[in-house]
């Protein structure tokens, strides 16, 4: 008989003082109900990353580790983003299967179960993805069906409803720590691992406490990252506008000559002048806008700078409390 595997589930943290303490019972309950039925080691464990969290996030991790809980604190030296501190957690994580998730609770504690039940199948990666967005706003419901749209129509391998909430073997984060960019959008990055993958669907909840880390203009930037990390076909659409714009200035010239010549009634000058000018610079500023965040991009990931930095990995073990 196979033995149970050790789960690790990753929370990344950013001032999350008002839902920890509830985040805490739910996972704990989880991982007591999953070993008293020999579905995962006792070795398994919750990680809890504090990305430079400002209030008592920190606290909370470290006296819940030193009470005894099945949990790692893993704080970062400072604030580094959603991403960055998940990246931390996965490549802290030690379990045979690694389940990320936020501590908000929006995400489904009981879907997990299910993704066990697959990774026990041979997945490596299981995906969770929202039933419904009933829930959502139409500007929201809305801005999220354009996004994967044109993620699809980008070629970006994406998979639709589907956030930071999956399963991936040893295996599957090994292979993900190969890649070592600074601009990270990992739901684009883990469909490129190629290993077999299923979804697991559930219902999204509300926010059980706090306030979301992620307003419209980080939304944005996150969109942005995912457009511009993974395709350069804006780039050519640069190119076939430049072109269309040349074409159809051919096109207001030949129209201009023909009025000359016939005497039509136009307007002396503005034809010619205005249009061109305000037309062709509105395309100069969105083609350098698209150039400039792609050289952003080739600049920060030239520097090679480390991701981040581990301030401290706060465990208990037979030895030691803290290493």
């Amino acid at each position: 008989m196979a033995a149970s595997p050790n789960l690790s589930i990753v929370v990344p943290c950013y001032n999350e003082a008002e839902v920890l303490p509830e985040t805490l019972r739910r996972l704990e309950a989880l991982l007591a109900g999953l070993q008293a039925r020999g579905r995962i080691s006792a070795a398994s464990r919750i990680f809890f990353v504090d990305d430079g969290s400002r209030d008592d996030t920190w606290p909370m991790i470290a006296q819940a580790v030193d009470a005894g809980s099945p949990v790692v604190g893993v704080r970062l030296s400072r604030n580094r983003g959603h991403q960055i501190a998940l990246i931390a957690g996965l490549e802290a994580a030690d379990g045979d299967a690694v389940i990320s998730i936020d501590a908000d609770l929006q995400d489904d504690v009981s879907a997990i179960e299910q993704m066990l039940e697959k990774f026990e199948q041979g997945t490596d990666i299981v995906y969770g993805v929202r039933r419904s967005r009933g829930g959502d706003s139409l500007f929201k419901l809305g801005s999220a069906k354009a996004f994967y749209g044109l993620l699809r129509m980008l070629r970006v391998g994406t998979v639709s409803d589907h956030a930071d909430f999956r399963l991936l073997s040893r295996r599957a984060v090994d292979a993900l720590a190969e890649y070592q960019e600074v601009n990270l959008y990992l739901r684009g990055i883990i469909p490129l691992l190629g290993f077999r993958s299923e979804t697991v669907l559930y219902d999204r909840h509300e926010r059980f406490a706090g306030q979301s880390k992620y307003p419209l203009r980080r939304m944005v930037g996150l969109g942005l990252n995912a457009i511009t990390s993974f395709s350069v076909l804006p780039l050519r659409l640069i190119s076939a506008l430049g072109f269309a714009v040349s074409l159809a200035t051919l096109v207001l010239g030949a129209w201009i000559l023909v009025g000359a010549l016939t005497h039509a009634q136009l307007v002396p000058g503005w034809a010619s002048t205005v249009l061109p000018i305000y037309f062709l610079g509105g395309v100069q500023l969105i083609g350098i806008g698209i150039i400039g965040e792609y050289v952003g991009k080739l600049y920060l990931e030239a520097k090679r700078r480390p991701r981040y930095f581990i301030d401290r990995i706060h465990r208990r073990t037979p030895d030691t409390s803290e290493r």
